[in-house]
């Protein structure tokens, strides 16, 4: 009998050391998820490479935008600032996040995990309403060309900023203050925000369901103009003689970039906004690695802005090349012309 109870005591305490805690000071915080060495090193060069993207291509933006003053215009003031936003994200919290998914574990503190949390929630929200913003700038750059340079000019432009970044910090100041459940299904020393079915309510709407449904609204008018516009030029170039494939390029290049701006923010955001719904109304909780996975997608919207918003910009390959060249750093180089065909 002596010898039975020890041996289970011997599986107990083996079963025991196999559960490894993120703090060694005991089982008073979250159980570390043990992985294979391979699956460490494969996670971590895969999302690095996505926080080195989001960094060096929003980095890109920033430096061609601010320097170039061909390019100091409305739009691009409002891509600047969609940008250093989403550089910010890739520098202030993505690596930490990585760490955490990765670990599955929080070491950085509880004070820099409610800075983490309030980064995380400012920026995302600045990063959606830049994006509002520059669909209400192309919509009244194409439903009204004639009165666009009166009604948007350099310092209505800085007002949307100035909006953007304001509105952003009151919301998350107001939703971090008031909302009862943070951290409410996470275990001691972790880092996790969690909001309960009034904020999760309110988030949603705030920070989706409006500014995802004002861009399809914008955009859609956007297209519907744009093709108005081509179904007269195909007319006047039917009446001269001339070719007519004009319109449909038109056509076929304002729905492929209007439907990556709306399809690309839609497949990032809509499956993290079920899933809040879900888990604050009916108290769902799912393993740590979906939420991950929900969130690095999130961030990735981050990561694809600059492609979407710059590479199909015909400056940004030639001022990317000025930049690797160093040129930028010549006398006058501010002043190069980034648009060869315009005089």
């Amino acid at each position: 009998m002596n010898g039975f109870e020890i041996e289970m005591e011997i599986i107990e305490l083996q079963e025991h050391q196999t559960v490894r805690f993120c703090f060694q000071s005991g089982n008073v915080s979250c159980p570390k998820e043990i992985r294979p060495t391979a699956i460490y090193v494969i996670l971590y060069i895969l999302l690095t490479g996505v926080v080195m993207l989001t960094v060096c291509g929003n980095l890109v933006v920033i430096i061609s935008i601010s320097h170039f003053k061909q390019l100091h215009t409305p739009t691009n003031l409002l891509v600047l600032s969609l940008a250093v936003t989403d550089f910010l994200i890739g520098v202030i919290v993505m690596p930490f996040y990585m760490i955490q998914s990765i670990e599955s574990c929080w070491y950085f503190g509880d004070i820099y995990c409610s800075m983490h949390s309030i980064f995380s929630l400012l920026l995302t929200s600045v990063s959606i309403s830049n994006l509002v913003f520059i669909a209400v700038d192309r919509y009244v750059a194409v439903c009204d060309p004639l009165l666009y340079s009166t009604k948007i000019t350099i310092p209505i432009t800085w007002l949307f900023v100035a909006v953007s970044w304001l509105f952003s910090l009151f919301y998350t100041m107001l939703i971090t203050y008031f909302n009862n459940d943070a951290g409410l299904y996470s275990c001691p020393r972790d880092c996790l925000t969690v909001f309960d079915a009034t904020w999760g309510l309110v988030d949603l709407v705030v920070t989706f369901v409006l500014p995802c449904s004002a861009m399809v609204t914008l955009y859609t008018k956007v297209f519907i103009v744009a093709k108005r516009h081509a179904r007269v030029i195909q007319q006047m170039s039917s009446a001269d003689g001339s070719k007519s494939n004009i319109p449909k390029k038109s056509e076929r290049k304002a729905a492929k970039t209007l439907g990556l701006v709306v399809a690309i923010f839609l497949l990032c955001w809509v499956p993290y906004y079920v899933y809040t719904v879900v888990e604050a109304y009916i108290h769902f909780t799912s393993p740590p690695i979906v939420t991950n996975a929900l969130t690095w997608i999130v961030y990735f919207n981050s990561c694809m802005n600059p492609i979407i918003y710059a590479l199909f910009y015909p400056w940004f390959k030639k001022s990317l090349e000025l930049i690797l060249t160093f040129k930028i750093f010549k006398p006058a180089s501010s002043l190069i012309n980034l648009f060869p065909g315009n005089h």
